[in-house]
């Protein structure tokens, strides 16, 4: 099949950030489908190069965590209008992908479809709108009701739907029954991370954690993200052999990085953005992983990036996340919930670690073994080109046995 595979946010490996879209194109590819990506840049012009033997397509909308509300939709619209001209301009697919967020991309995928006849599959990292109108960003009643409306639209108009989590899955086959959802959580790139037995000296000296206990966060620092509860877990663990590494961007990393400074919480520091070699290297003078959202329900039904990347590392879940990670993290021995609400509990659960190195060491194992067993990059691609072709996953029991786990 010729394929066009829609992602605003596209990343590379080299570039960080998430890769989903990268290694499931590269799935495709390497099962004899053309592929093309289209995306945006945030250069003035158009672009398309091949990337790994990917043809990408680069449109120019700029885009920046730190946009606020309306610069972000100014971006989706923009997008839309594009990936319109683009497809009007070349529209000899036999099918397309969209992956949101943002939702907006529905938008392209159903005129696709209704203009040219090309089915469609969507992909959904994030529940939108129930995400924004949790968060308060959508306070408009009618705005609501017809956001709502388009996302029926989307979901049920899709050739299939792929949920990156039990509760989006969940949250889709209620408002759709009818529609065929897959499961394919986010992949654990075991091939690329590894568990150190022995954490490398020259990092160790670069970081700055000689004889330390690491805690380390990645990812996005925006309002969703609530990293001040991790800052909080450090301000009141100052007494303690534990350094906080922060390695992450987004619009609230300034006034986070202002408080540190405020209050002198010199056990935090913070690494620039990077790429997906330096997450490793950060990775290997890791002892636990910090991952956090705030309490809102939806947002108990993320699929975080990091977690994958964490514990295909085999390292130690800290997470403040009730829903399926807690679940998953309680109940496989790799770690432990940290309460957002009682930050002074983080010292008193994260010391029998910090005291025995061979109980840090059995949860890191069970932490690999767990990416190993469920989250393999190579198995959930496969599932996922399964989805695209339109077949049937022979494994669909074993990945719904892993979130049993989390009910």
């Amino acid at each position: 099949m010729k394929i066009l595979y829609i992602h605003q946010y596209f990343k590379t490996p080299d570039e960080g950030g998430a890769n989903r879209s990268y290694f499931m194109a590269q799935a495709l590819k390497e099962k004899g489908h053309e592929v093309e990506i289209l995306t945006a840049h945030n250069e003035k012009k158009k672009l398309s190069k091949n990337v790994d033997g990917l043809l990408v397509h680069y449109m120019p909308v700029p885009y920046e965590n730190s946009f606020g509300f309306y610069k972000r939709i100014k971006a989706f619209i923009n997008f839309i209008t594009f990936c319109k001209r683009f497809i009007k301009s070349k529209n000899d697919y036999d099918k397309i992908i969209v992956t949101s967020t943002p939702l907006t991309v529905g938008f392209i995928a159903l005129w696709a479809k209704r203009k040219f006849n090309i089915p469609y599959i969507f992909e959904v990292r994030d529940l939108w709108p129930e995400a924004p109108i949790q968060m308060g960003v959508i306070k408009n009643p009618l705005l609501k009701i017809w956001l709502e409306m388009q996302e029926l639209k989307f979901y049920k108009n899709a050739e299939r739907v792929i949920a990156l989590s039990p509760g989006m899955r969940n949250h889709i086959e209620r408002r759709a029954p009818e529609v065929k959802v897959e499961l394919i959580p986010n992949v654990a790139d075991c091939e690329f991370f590894e568990r150190v037995e022995e954490k490398d000296e020259n990092l160790i000296l670069q970081y700055g954690v000689n004889n330390k206990f690491v805690v380390s966060y990645f990812g996005a620092v925006g309002p969703v993200n609530d990293l001040m509860s991790l800052i909080k877990c450090a301000e009141l663990s100052m007494h303690l052999p534990i350094r906080f590494l922060i390695m992450g961007e987004g619009s609230s990393l300034a006034e986070i990085k202002n408080y540190v400074a405020q209050n002198q919480l010199k056990n935090i520091f913070f690494i620039p953005y990077g790429t997906k070699e330096e997450v490793k290297n950060v990775m290997n003078v890791t002892d636990a992983c910090y991952v956090s959202f705030l309490h809102k329900p939806v947002l108990r039904t993320n699929s975080p990036n990091k977690f994958f990347d964490a514990i295909a590392s085999g390292k130690l879940i800290i997470t403040n996340i009730q829903g399926w990670i807690r679940g998953l993290v309680e109940k496989r021995h790799i770690g432990f919930f940290a309460d957002s609400d009682f930050p002074a509990e983080f010292g008193e659960k994260i010391m029998p670690f910090i005291d025995s190195p061979e109980l840090l060491k059995k949860y890191q194992e069970a932490s690999r073994s767990t990416a190993e067993q469920f989250f393999s990059r190579k198995e959930l691609s496969n599932h996922f080109v399964q989805a695209v072709e339109g077949k049937n996953y022979q494994h669909e029991a074993e990945i719904r046995s892993i979130f049993s786990l989390s009910a």
